[in-house]
C-alpha cells in the first residue's frame, strides 16, 4: 500500500502504534490533536539528504532507512535536576541544545561508523552504543543536556535559557576538548570567514614518537582512554575558557606548521567545521537558498542547525523548495540506556521527516562540515569556491591584515576565493570573538520563546 503524500492522522495513535512495534511505550508523552503527516512526495526531482542522493520513486526505502539511521534527540523529562536545583525537562527552551546534539551525534557516526552505516533494530554495534550514550540525559554523559546547559554559563546563557546557533557551537566545542576517544577539531568560523590556514594549524598535529623506539604506542587510537590521550589535557597553566576561546583563533598560534619539510610528519584531527551566519535581516535573503541546497550535495555535510521562528531544527537536506529536518519539539521520558528493559528506538525516528519551505528558515543559522581528512578539507574548499557564488561567507588562505596588530601577517589580501570583506574594522581575532559574541545574542532571542 502507497500512502499519499498527504494524510492526516491522529498522532498521539501514530506515536502509540511505533512505539508498541518498538517495545518502548513509556517513552511516549501523549499529547491530543490531528496533525498532518506528509509522506514525501512522488516527484522526479532528487532528495539530498547529507551528501546522498536519492529518488523521491524509486529509492523510498533507501532513503527511510537513510533517515531513521539518524539519531533523532528531542526533548526528555524526568532526569536529574541540572545543576542540582535546575530543570529536570528541557521542554520549551532546549530545542537548539537538541538539535546540536543531533548535528555533533552524526559528526561522531562519520568518525566511528562511516556515512555507509545503517541503524536496525536489535543493533548491538559497540560503537554506536558508545556514541548514543555520550548524549544520555544524565551529568556523567560528556554530551548531555546537563553538560551542554552547564557550560552554557560560561557563554553567559543561564541554564533553562534557550541558545542561538553561535551559543551551541561554541558550547560543543569547550566539551569537545573532554573526547578523546573521538579527538575532534571544532573550528567556528567567525565573521563569516573560513580562513584555511587557521584551520590547517587547529587540526594539524605532530606525530608523537616519529624518531622514538615507542613511535606504535604514541600513534592516535580512538580506542585509548582519556588518561593515555594528551589532546583531552589542558597546557599547564592555561585556563578552560581561555585554551578553547583563544588558543586556535591568535594571530600565531603556538603550534604554528612551518612550510618546509617536517609538515609531512603531522596527522590530521578530524574536523568539524561550523559556520554561523545571518543570511537576512527579519527574513532570509532567497539568493541564498541555491548554495544552501548546494551544501546539502557535499559528502562533507552534517546538516544545518536553525530553523523558523521560535522553533529550532536540524535540517538534513532537500526536496524541491522545501528543507528536510528532524524537530526535537516531542517530549519524551527519560531512558537509561543501561537498563536492559529499555532500547534506543526513542533515538531514531520512524515518521516521514518533517518538511518546510525555504521562504520559512529564519536568517541565523549554522552549516556544519565534517572533514576526516586533510584530503577532505582541501576537496571541501575547492567545492566552497564553486558554491558560493552569492557570497554566503569568505573563504581565505590567511586571515586579513585588518585582523593583525603590530607583527605583519603572511601575505593574505589576495588569497580568497571572494572579495565580500565585512568592512569592519577590526584589529584582532580576539576583537572579533568577542564583538561576534555580543551580536550573537541578538541572533539567539529570534529563537525560541519559553
Amino acid at each position: 500500500m502507497i500512502l499519499s503524500a498527504h494524510v492526516k492522522v491522529d498522532y498521539t495513535l501514530l506515536l502509540f502504534w511505533f512505539a508498541e512495534m518498538e517495545g518502548n511505550l513509556s517513552t511516549i508523552t501523549y499529547e491530543s490533536g490531528v496533525q498532518e503527516y506528509d509522506d514525501f512526495p512522488h516527484s522526479l526531482e532528487p532528495v539530498y539528504i547529507l551528501g546522498e542522493a536519492y529518488s523521491a520513486i524509486h529509492d523510498r526505502d533507501d532513503l527511510k532507512d537513510d533517515v531513521t539511521s539518524r539519531i533523532w534527540v528531542t526533548y526528555r523529562k524526568g532526569f536529574s535536576h541540572i545543576g542540582g536545583e535546575g530543570p529536570s525537562t528541557d521542554q520549551g527552551w532546549g530545542c537548539m541544545l537538541r538539535c546540536g546534539q543531533m548535528m555533533l551525534a552524526q559528526t561522531l557516526i562519520l568518525r566511528h561508523l562511516g556515512r555507509g552505516w545503517r541503524w536496525k533494530r536489535g543493533c548491538r554495534d559497540d560503537d554506536y552504543w558508545r556514541i548514543l550514550s555520550m548524549f544520555e540525559d544524565k551529568k556523567s554523559a560528556i554530551y548531555s543536556i546537563h553538560q551542554i546547559a552547564s557550560m552554557g554559563q560560561s557563554e553567559g546563557k543561564a541554564i533553562g535559557q534557550w541558545f542561538g546557533p553561535n551559543t551551541i557551537a561554541q558550547v560543543l566545542k569547550r566539551i569537545s576538548v573532554y573526547d578523546s576517544w573521538s579527538d575532534l577539531a571544532i573550528h567556528i568560523a567567525l565573521d563569516n570567514v573560513v580562513i584555511q590556514d587557521d584551520i590547517r594549524n587547529q587540526c594539524r598535529k605532530r606525530i608523537v614518537g616519529s624518531k622514538n623506539k615507542d613511535s606504535k604506542s604514541s600513534s592516535r587510537s580512538p580506542n585509548k582512554d582519556s588518561s593515555s590521550d594528551e589532546s583531552s589535557l589542558l597546557p599547564d597553566g592555561e585556563e578552560f575558557s581561555h585554551f578553547v576561546n583563544d588558543a586556535t583563533n591568535s594571530p600565531h598560534p603556538r603550534n604554528h606548521c612551518k612550510e618546509d619539510e617536517d609538515s609531512k610528519k603531522y596527522d590530521w584531527k578530524p574536523l568539524l567545521l561550523i559556520i554561523p551566519l545571518r543570511l537576512g535581516l527579519t527574513d532570509i535573503n532567497p539568493i541564498y537558498f541555491d548554495a544552501l541546497k548546494k551544501c546539502f550535495a557535499l559528502k562533507q555535510s552534517v546538516g544545518i542547525i536553525g530553523g523558523k521562528p521560535n522553533h529550532a531544527h536540524w535540517f538534513i537536506g532537500y526536496i524541491g523548495q522545501e528543507l528536510i529536518y528532524l524537530d526535537p519539539h516531542t517530549t519524551q521520558h527519560l531512558v537509561n540506556l543501561k537498563d536492559p528493559e529499555n532500547n534506543d528506538s526513542s533515538y531514531h525516528c520512524f515518521t516521514p521527516p518533517s518538511r518546510m519551505s525555504f521562504h520559512k528558515l529564519d536568517p541565523s543559522i549554522a552549516l556544519g562540515f565534517f572533514c576526516d581528512s586533510e584530503n577532505s578539507f582541501e576537496d571541501l574548499c575547492k567545492n566552497f569556491s564553486t558554491i558560493n557564488d552569492k557570497c554566503m561567507f569568505e573563504v581565505r588562505k590567511t586571515a586579513p591584515q585588518a585582523w593583525y596588530s603590530g607583527d605583519t601577517p603572511p601575505s593574505a589580501a589576495t588569497n580568497s576565493y571572494t572579495t565580500n570583506m565585512s568592512g569592519r574594522n577590526r584589529k584582532t581575532p580576539s576583537d572579533l570573538y568577542a564583538m561576534n559574541d555580543t551580536s550573537s545574542s541578538l541572533d539567539d532571542e529570534e529563537f525560541e520563546i519559553i
